[in-house]
């Protein structure tokens, strides 16, 4: 609406000081025609708004003028929890309202405290994302955060690796993760479990990316009573990585092999490496590092290239080796020999 970028465009103001239209233009996401037109409205409202022409001209607020139009709307004040994470905002639905209550709660500040978070601002930055990885795809996301707010029933058609299955789910809160945005929700048991030992209703975690479409019927439910997001977060993570490391590998690793374990297998890497035993006579060392299952562990384990070999267990030492000969076999022909 027009009134909340006149608002939003006066705040900017008294926030920045002196701006081109071709900045406020960009913050504003409108035309440089558009901010002109806005200018104008609020110079007719009774602002005390002054435009400098030329190279170092743009728009500045008369020395002392300050709005007391600093309320926040229920919408701006829901958006502050994602203070530093605007991409998350604009994913939820709620860019615009971050914006404009951060504007806002700089403009109600003291200056002396309005330049601290100024300065801020300018020396910190929240990039909540992954490396080297796209954005997941949640097309569906905003309406989840609908539910989540106003405690509806989903019923939900959703992709597992096991293939698609069909959910009434009653969802309790979202979580972002290396920047993949995870539901945790209760679910009662279905027909499509396939035989999965469920009792009851239970809290899961689901991938938002992997929700294919989605109905909201209208249907209010009541919180578990003592449920609390974070600590199931906390414990549901937990036993994630507890699970998932089930088994142990002896390597033997160059220098810049054990360099390289932080980098390919995070902090358990770099617990490992700082238990690293050795060097020996050639200057390798020994390292105990918790691996996946056999067939995920030949694959990241492989990672390393020439700068590990894997000592033992004695089956997985089978397993890379065999994979090593294959591949030694396939690049030991020529391009496109069939074998």
């Amino acid at each position: 609406m027009r009134a909340d970028r006149l608002l939003q465009m006066l705040l900017l103001l008294q926030n920045r000081g002196r701006m081109t239209a071709p900045e406020l233009a960009a913050e504003l996401e409108v035309s440089v025609r558009t901010v002109y037109r806005d200018a104008e409205a609020l110079i007719t409202s009774g602002v005390p708004l002054t435009a400098e022409r030329g190279p170092e001209g743009g728009y500045r607020l008369m020395e002392g003028y300050r709005t007391r139009l600093t309320g926040l709307t229920g919408e701006e004040a829901d958006s502050l929890w994602l203070a530093g994470m605007p991409g998350a905002a604009a994913e939820l639905g709620l860019g615009a309202e971050l914006a404009t209550a951060q504007l806002k709660l700089r403009a109600a500040l003291p200056a002396q405290l309005a330049e601290r978070t100024r300065r801020v601002s300018e020396r910190f930055h929240l990039d909540a994302p992954a490396w080297f990885r796209d954005a997941d795809p949640v097309p569906h996301l905003a309406r989840v955060a609908e539910a989540v707010w106003e405690q509806r029933t989903l019923r939900v058609r959703y992709r597992r690796w096991k293939g698609e299955v069909r959910r009434e789910l009653h969802p309790l809160g979202l979580v972002l993760k290396g920047g993949v945005w995870y539901l945790v929700a209760r679910s009662a048991p279905g027909p499509d479990d396939g035989g999965e030992a469920r009792t009851g209703e239970d809290v899961r975690t689901y991938r938002v990316s992997r929700v294919l479409a989605l109905d909201m019927p209208g249907e209010r439910f009541e919180r578990p009573a003592g449920f609390g997001l974070a600590a199931y977060w906390a414990e549901a993570t937990g036993r994630l990585e507890a699970g998932r490391l089930r088994d142990e590998a002896l390597l033997r690793l160059s220098p810049r092999g054990l360099r390289l374990l932080p980098m390919l297998f995070g902090a358990v890497g770099a617990r490992a490496a700082r238990e690293a035993d050795g060097p020996d006579g050639d200057g390798w060392l020994r390292v105990l590092l918790p691996v996946e299952s056999l067939p995920v562990a030949v694959g990241d384990l492989l990672r390393l290239g020439a700068e590990a070999e894997v000592l033992g267990p004695a089956g997985l030492r089978a397993a890379v080796a065999r994979e090593v000969r294959t591949l030694a076999s396939r690049y030991g022909r020529g391009t496109g020999e069939s074998a």
